[in-house]
């Protein structure tokens, strides 16, 4: 019975990644909250990203955060989409920074990617404008 209730688990975590508490064995009701503090908008250049990661009320601490930026295609204008990767590293509180690049102005998606352990517990995308 122990291995069907982690399997269902980890089904739950892929699937909503809101739930990857309920595999922990600590706090079943904690949800998962990511979210993208810094910036509120995005310049050209070099950008200083900041994620806040927590479990219920308590920091994550411990996992692996990653930011992606993406701009889709704009066939009009010739230009193909447009990927940037932001490695983030933890600066304690559950509070995890990055800089990244960013090429051009317009609305970019940033999505928040939160792994731990090789497991994925959970991501966030927000849209921010760069002028």
């Amino acid at each position: 019975m122990k291995h069907m209730k982690r399997l269902i688990c980890v089904i739950g975590i892929v699937g909503l990644g809101a739930l990857a508490a309920a595999c922990g064995g600590g706090n079943q009701d904690a949800q998962l909250d990511i979210r993208l503090s810094e910036p509120a908008e995005l310049s050209l250049g070099d950008n200083a990203f900041e994620a806040m990661v927590m479990l219920g009320s308590q920091p994550v601490t411990d996992a692996e955060v990653s930011l992606e930026l993406f701009m889709g295609a704009m066939p009009s204008m010739n230009m193909p989409e447009m990927r940037s990767a932001v490695a983030m590293t933890h600066e304690g509180g559950g509070r995890y920074r990055g800089t990244g690049d960013v090429v051009m102005g317009g609305a970019w998606d940033a999505t928040v990617m939160v792994m731990r352990g090789g497991e994925h517990l959970g991501d966030r995308t927000v849209t921010i404008i760069a002028r």
